[in-house]
């Protein structure tokens, strides 16, 4: 596939960072086409979006950025860095940048969609996200409000928050002083994701930064968010694309958490393991399209 034309800038944060910006170029016969802004997960950067961006750009502008700490932006000086309210301010200083008089659609994946549930929930203002769409990672208020419901929902759905629970095994992994540094550095993650991504069109390099760096968004944010849940409601349009052979993020989690709480919700199954932004960048890419543009963007 030819790739599509792109630009790079630098934007500044709130705390004097500054991110590294791609913007697809929008296709000639539509240069007022939709934004859509595509937001990392872990341990990725924005190359992981490369597949699904090219794809996109035959219909959209798109714009991919570097997630602090990650590929070429800057790295905060100390945890409270990469708390999720100020990855939302860096998502929304990347959406004034690319868009200031337009909404964007955000498409996020793993800890990117982390981060924007938090932004659609509230931590940046509705009327400047049109639509959403979230990949293989869930609202952390939302899954912890689920998985407390253990005792509720009968044998299987305990069976399913006991999954949940077994397959979050690194998540605890990650809350304790240097050995995840250490586990990162023999190896050992890496050959797991290897086999998870097996069969990709292309395998993005991960680098040491991304890894080490991206363990601070596990400390800063997780356990007080599971501990104190408090899910808000999301009243914009909300895709849930959920693979169906995800081994961290189970079905279940990522498509009934969210019910109680989005007021216009569409959940997709669709077969895949966790990278499946990598393995079926021609699926995503239409689910996308089609979401988009169901929500009222020009096609």
């Amino acid at each position: 596939m030819t790739p599509a034309s792109t630009t790079t800038r630098r934007v500044p944060t709130t705390d004097g960072l500054e991110l590294a910006v791609t913007e697809y170029a929008a296709p000639p016969t539509a240069p007022d086409a939709p934004v859509v802004v595509c937001v990392h997960g872990y341990p990725d950067n924005q190359e992981v979006w490369g597949p699904v961006a090219t794809r996109l750009a035959r219909r959209f502008r798109v714009v991919t950025y570097d997630v602090r700490g990650c590929g070429d932006s800057d790295e905060p000086a100390d945890r409270s860095g990469y708390l999720i309210p100020q990855l939302n301010a860096d998502l929304a200083a990347v959406m004034d940048a690319v868009s200031p008089d337009r909404p964007v659609h955000l498409l996020a994946h793993d800890w990117g969609s982390i981060q924007a549930w938090a932004a659609v929930s509230g931590n940046i203002p509705a009327s400047r996200i049109a639509s959403y769409t979230s990949i293989s990672g869930p609202d952390l208020d939302m899954a912890a409000v689920w998985l407390r419901g253990l005792t509720k929902h009968g044998l299987a759905g305990a069976r399913k928050r006991l999954t949940q629970l077994a397959e979050s095994y690194y998540i605890f992994l990650f809350q304790t002083p240097w050995l995840p540094e250490a586990v990162w550095r023999s190896g050992v993650l890496d050959r797991l994701i290897d086999r998870e991504v097996r069969g990709a069109e292309t395998v993005p390099e991960r680098r040491e930064r991304d890894t080490i760096n991206g363990i601070e968004l596990y400390r800063a944010n997780i356990l007080g968010r599971l501990g104190r849940p408090e899910p808000r409601r999301v009243t914009l349009p909300v895709q849930v694309i959920a693979p169906t052979r995800d081994v961290y993020v189970s079905t279940p989690l990522q498509t009934e958490a969210p019910q109680p709480y989005v007021d216009d919700l569409t959940v997709v199954e669709v077969e895949g393991r966790h990278w499946v932004v990598l393995q079926e960048p021609d699926r995503i890419a239409d689910l996308v399209a089609g979401f988009i543009t169901a929500k009222g963007a020009p096609a």
